[in-house]
């Protein structure tokens, strides 16, 4: 059965191909040649194959399924799905016997790339930057496709200023789909790292008297030298001194309450004994817990 998607081609047409249609335009100043513009339902398989410099196809599955190979990795491909090849990126397809894959295609020649790191960011620097994308469209680049073979098709007065806007607006649209993705992965590792410091420092709050690395790594879901080494990397210190720092400044608080005692406050802290605190208070603050207590209280 034909996807819904395909009602914009003839059902008489397995292939729609406009070669050296002669469209060229200059993007955020890099010139792009536009090679081949084809439609094209596939009833045989496509070997592995890969563009020169500089050469970029943009393909756009709009029905259909089969799969995809690209540098030694195979993808299910299914309708709506996008992915561009750039320079020296290998890739096939073969399609689904029974339900053979229809896809748009438009291969592009871009200038030598001798100014790249000159260039601000723009979305022609963002579309060569990447030399392979795969995914779902998120973009409406079906319905350009569309508006591009049909001014292709009636060549009406005018046709190829907006072919050339066309492709433009889908070359812009592939790099909002990049940046779409970017932008969740960004976000995605933003609230990994916020949640990771929410665990660390609560625990170090609350739990200063039993907690243990193995205790805050599972919290983490992280290796115990991966919580050493993120402790290190943003707090400045490893696991024990971290957790040190913690018992010494509660130590610090509860020495200002008169009603506890050293003896009340070591076994808040979870030491073994009161010597074992005095011994540690002294060496974090350089002097003994009565002694910081008389100083605190004058």
């Amino acid at each position: 059965m034909k996807n819904s998607l395909e009602k914009d081609i003839p059902k008489s047409s397995d292939k729609i191909a406009y070669h050296d249609s002669g469209i060229a335009f200059m993007m955020d100043g890099e010139s792009v040649y536009v090679g081949n513009i084809v439609y094209e339902c596939f009833h045989r398989s496509i070997p592995m194959h890969s563009h020169s410099d500089n050469s970029y196809e943009i393909h756009y599955i709009s029905s259909g399924h089969g799969k995809v190979t690209v540098e030694g990795k195979e993808y299910d491909t299914l309708p709506g799905t996008l992915y561009i090849t750039g320079p020296h990126i290998k890739h096939s397809m073969v399609p689904d016997k029974n339900n053979p894959l229809s896809e748009y295609c438009v291969y592009l020649k871009l200038s030598a790339d001798k100014d790249a790191g000159k260039r601000v960011l723009s979305p022609m620097s963002a579309f060569r930057n990447m030399s392979f994308w795969y995914g779902s469209d998120k973009c409406d680049i079906h319905s350009l496709m569309k508006s591009l073979f049909s001014e292709l098709e009636r060549q009406s007065l005018g046709y190829r200023t907006v072919v050339e806007s066309l492709i433009k607006q889908i070359i812009i649209s592939c790099v909002r789909n990049y940046s779409v993705e970017t932008e969740k992965k960004d976000l995605k590792l933003l609230k990994t790292a916020e949640s990771q410091y929410l665990i660390i420092e609560e625990a170090f709050l609350y739990e200063y008297a039993t907690l243990t690395l193995t205790d805050l790594s599972a919290r983490l879901s992280l290796s115990s030298r991966q919580t050493q080494r993120l402790l290190t990397e943003h707090y400045g210190m490893n696991f024990q001194s971290k957790k040190t720092e913690a018992k010494m400044s509660a130590a610090a608080l509860m020495l200002g309450l008169p009603e506890k005692t050293i003896t009340d406050i070591a076994d808040e802290l979870g030491y073994s004994s009161v010597e074992h605190f005095s011994t540690a208070f002294k060496k974090y603050y350089g002097m003994n817990a009565s002694r910081y207590r008389e100083r605190a209280g004058s």
